[in-house]
């Protein structure tokens, strides 16, 4: 029998997915006529399921009955040139023509399908190529057939090609022209971009913290997919905090295990791999006023304000900039005063390795 779990960053699990509310509340805006939303930025600490929640609201729009005969989905590369792959994917889906208006540009819809660029009658004529108003064209014939366009960037960071595209990208929006975007990224990496002088929009569009999977649905899977009782299901789903890739990760362990393992058994592996590969990441990405903090909560499961203050010592005057930003980051959670992470084992990575 195949392993029904995906322990690959970015893959979409196919067998064990677990559908979240933020899912479904994108998908329902996108559902009306005309969306009160343009823009989502879901924000996420690695491994949390960022790129399922833009996946699966991309494979909705594309298959879903619902929404199918009026979108048009385009999935960009944020490490290419972000407009060249809008405007191909526009040609390709019909809304160019076989020869622009503007005569310095010709679209080849097979070479741009071919992964092609965008070919120039001269380079006299090239001068007065705008390729922003060569997409502007397209948007409206878009708008003339009825047809919608979400445009998807996984992982987005403050590059060049991004901070173009987002300038062209609030000029549609000022056009009205039927457009929506939505990206994922991790907090500091959203932030930057927002920081960028004239992305006004950007900065107030609506921002989605991905959140733990649900206990009840995690345990159902557990005990479904891997034919074990609810009790040890439900033990499972706790030991994942709600974390995505905890959950993928102990779900493909106990499908490969021996009969002679039991659960406890599995535990160093889990570890190993949460350290390795997503925990490591997660220091190296932290400041050191984060480190700081977060080495101060390793000894309990949870801690108060007053506990933490008296910790900081002279730095205590910090601690509310400090919280909020590994609250935004999602390495913390705070509930009824109390903080603690969000992460299984986040301690102990930094007890053994920080």
């Amino acid at each position: 029998m195949q392993n029904p779990f995906t322990t690959t960053f970015s893959k979409n699990p196919e067998y064990s997915y677990i559908a979240t509310e933020k899912t479904d509340e994108i998908l329902e805006n996108f559902a009306y006529e005309k969306p009160s939303e343009s823009v989502y930025k879901v924000t996420g600490v690695r491994g949390s399921g960022k790129t399922v929640i833009l996946a699966k609201i991309e494979d909705a729009l594309r298959n879903d009955g619902r929404f199918s005969k009026d979108w048009v989905v385009i999935d960009v590369n944020p490490a290419r040139e972000i407009l060249t792959q809008i405007a191909a994917a526009l040609v390709k889906d019909g809304f160019g023509k076989a020869s622009s208006k503007n005569k310095s540009i010709s679209f080849s819809a097979s070479v741009l399908g071919s992964g092609g660029g965008i070919g120039f009658s001269s380079e006299k004529e090239s001068a007065f190529f705008d390729i922003g108003i060569e997409i502007e064209e397209m948007l409206e014939n878009a708008r003339k057939k009825r047809r919608k366009i979400l445009i998807g960037i996984d992982e987005v960071s403050k590059t060049a090609q991004m901070v173009q595209f987002a300038s062209e990208y609030g000029k549609w929006l000022r056009a009205d022209y039927p457009v929506y975007l939505v990206c994922t990224g991790l907090y500091e990496n959203i932030l930057e971009v927002c920081n960028v002088k004239n992305l006004t929009f950007f900065r107030r569009a609506t921002t989605v913290k991905t959140e733990p999977l649900n206990a009840v649905r995690m345990s159902e899977m557990y005990r479904r997919l891997l034919h074990i009782d609810l009790s040890e299901a439900r033990e499972m789903a706790k030991i994942t905090k709600g974390y995505a890739y905890a959950f993928q990760e102990l779900g493909s362990l106990y499908f490969k295990k021996d009969a002679s393992q039991d659960l406890l058994a599995l535990m160093p592996a889990l570890k190993s791999e949460l350290f390795a590969y997503s925990y490591e990441k997660i220091w190296e990405e932290l400041t050191e006023a984060d480190r700081f903090l977060v080495k101060l909560l390793t000894e309990k499961k949870d801690y108060k304000r007053e506990e933490i203050l008296t910790l900081m010592g002279e730095k205590s005057g910090n601690y509310s900039m400090y919280r909020d930003r590994l609250l935004k980051r999602g390495i913390i959670e705070a509930r009824q005063a109390y903080i603690s992470f969000t992460l299984p084992f986040f301690a102990d990575y930094i007890k053994e390795y920080c």
